[in-house]
């Protein structure tokens, strides 16, 4: 006889701890490399403060977060116990279902820019960008957005800046698109050259980056769900 069926209990178990909206896209974004409270909240999106500290609290007495302070700078850092590690072939699982089964437009679609733009200091190489200060500037089309102008600053050797304000420097590159052009190269479901071809994507200035964005402007070789289950939660 199968045993099967009674896995129902444990799946149920863990449905009650993962189950509480935002939870997941909480880990993902610590899987994704944040430890601090703002950069959690940025990369997740659109939740409260209060919901977040709530939601994080909840998984520090779960086990699968720990809070470590600064007690000389008061600094507080946020970590995923090996409870939380133990979760990564789970999530990347998840990654893999959605790849597979939703729709790509109804997903990216959904995207919010802002959050899109926060990832995407995981998607500039700055090992293939000239070795001085870059300036890009993204600007969306897409319509009843609150903010539709970004800039990248690359530096060497200093992390990448994501700004939705002029920071005051001259601008090396002119990106003009839309968030499911964009978030769609990164996923590697289409190319910087078929949206350029399909006028979706509109690039002018430093002839070079131009050039050469398909190296600094890159995917991983193999496509990694936990970017595909990253962006499909990065929703308005």
């Amino acid at each position: 006889m199968s045993t099967k069926p009674y896995r129902i209990c444990p799946i149920s178990h863990a449905c009650d701890v993962l189950e509480p909206r935002w939870t997941i896209p909480i880990l993902t974004e610590m899987w994704n490399g944040s430890t601090r409270f703002n950069d959690i909240r940025r990369g997740v999106g659109s939740i409260s403060p209060t919901l977040l500290s709530k939601r994080l609290k909840e998984l520090e007495k779960q086990g699968l977060v720990e809070r470590i302070e600064d007690t000389a700078t008061g600094q507080v850092d946020y970590v995923r116990t090996q409870r939380a590690i133990d979760l990564e072939p789970v999530l990347d699982g998840l990654g893999s279902w959605a790849q597979c089964n939703i729709q790509a437009r109804q997903a990216l679609e959904k995207l919010s820019v802002s959050n899109l733009m926060w990832h995407m200091r995981n998607y500039i190489d700055p090992d293939e960008l000239p070795k001085r200060q870059v300036v890009i500037r993204f600007r969306f089309n897409d319509p009843g957005l609150e903010y539709d102008t970004y800039w990248a600053l690359v530096r060497p050797g200093v992390p990448i800046e994501i700004c939705s304000s002029i920071p005051g420097f001259d601008v090396d590159l002119f990106v003009e698109t839309d968030r499911f052009s964009i978030s769609s190269i990164l996923l590697g479901r289409t190319t910087i050259a078929r949206e350029i071809e399909a006028s979706r994507l509109f690039l002018s200035g430093d002839a070079l980056l131009v050039r050469t964005m398909k190296r600094w402007f890159y995917r991983r070789e193999k496509e990694d769900p936990s970017d595909i289950l990253m962006l499909e939660q990065a929703t308005v």
